[in-house]
């Protein structure tokens, strides 16, 4: 029997919002979860495709997650647009602020949307390709409860604090997307390693003592590191500031656990839009000219090398067998509340 099952997309899309509105999603929640779960499946980690969706379908149930939010959107400054999520997923927040922030940014030059009162973000690559899509640079940043330490044996004070950066390559082209977490990993990584069993790298975690371990089952015992040291640990002090400092959501070390219990992590989220020059200065064609530059010197140029547009959008969607049981079990509704 095969380790894993695989979906077209009409079926996998089918299959997740069964899942959300059965796990307690109303409907323009299911869909957004949906549009990005697909997206991640298609163009991001696939860890943060249907095995992240788990995190949000057992959130839904367990109270983490207002599956029914009423999101506020303000504009304090003509450039600055503010949202609050009521407590439920930041992708509908995104979604029902998405107009009004790529055309404040079209008509200003740049725009800043803040978030605060949701769950976690998922793929924070997503919310800069949805921008790229629009032929807009932008720049994301997110925190979630702390989970990483800034050295071995110190406390976790941090999330693993992702920055996400998207800058259009033209039509047919895939946009330039850099999304990485601040961690030496990201945390649904542990977990995937935990769940198959699976030592990991050096450098990655600790263990609840504070000493380095390979071992996942003991990382999620304990916590995450930096990637590179200090310097990493300041990045991840950098998104603190943007995501929670500029948003007014709460600390990392505020934040409660997004994966247990029924209180909702209200994390914040911040994203800029930027326009890239105007129309006849062709920056977005300069910055693929440059892009196929670097190509041939050998960089490796996230979100367009292993992408193919036509493909990601036509290719069956494959997920572990495990992943698949747990949420079929939520759309056919036989899924109990912990």
């Amino acid at each position: 029997m095969s380790d894993e099952i695989e979906l077209d997309q009409a079926e996998a899309q089918a299959l997740a919002m069964r899942a959300c509105l059965n796990a307690g999603a109303n409907p323009e929640s299911a869909r957004s979860l949906v549009a990005a779960t697909l997206s991640a499946a298609r163009f991001g980690p696939a860890t943060l495709g249907f095995p992240h969706m788990l995190d949000y379908l057992n959130s839904f149930r367990e109270g983490r997650i207002n599956g029914d939010p009423a999101p506020d959107l303000t504009r304090p400054f003509p450039a600055f647009l503010a949202s609050d999520a009521d407590g439920g997923i930041a992708q509908l927040g995104f979604d029902l602020a998405f107009g009004d922030f790529v055309d404040t940014a079209r008509d200003l030059g740049i725009a800043i949307l803040t978030q605060t009162n949701s769950y976690t973000t998922g793929e924070l690559g997503y919310y800069v390709r949805r921008l790229a899509a629009e032929g807009l640079v932008g720049l994301a940043a997110t925190n979630a409860n702390a989970m990483v330490v800034t050295r071995p044996g110190g406390p976790a004070v941090y999330s693993t604090n992702p920055l996400a950066f998207g800058f259009p390559l033209g039509d047919g082209v895939p946009p330039l997307v850099i999304d990485q977490s601040s961690s030496a990993t990201a945390f649904v990584n542990i977990v995937a390693a935990a769940a198959e069993g699976r030592p990991i790298p050096e450098g990655w975690a600790v263990d609840a003592d504070g000493r380095e371990t390979h071992n996942a089952e003991e990382a999620l015992e304990g916590a995450l590191l930096p990637f590179g040291g200090r310097k990493g640990a300041n990045v991840a002090l950098l998104v603190e500031m943007l995501s929670a400092g500029l948003t007014g959501g709460p600390w990392s070390l505020d934040v409660p656990d997004f994966r247990s219990g029924n209180a909702s992590p209200a994390v914040g989220l911040t994203v800029i839009a930027i326009m890239p020059g105007t129309a006849g200065e062709g920056r977005i064609a300069r910055a693929r000219d440059h892009a196929r530059r670097l190509q041939e010197y050998g960089v490796y140029i996230p979100g367009v090398e292993r992408t193919d547009v036509a493909r990601a959008f036509s290719k069956l969607l494959k997920m572990p067998r495990g992943v698949y049981d747990a949420v079929f079990a939520f759309a056919s509704g036989s899924e109990t509340a912990a």
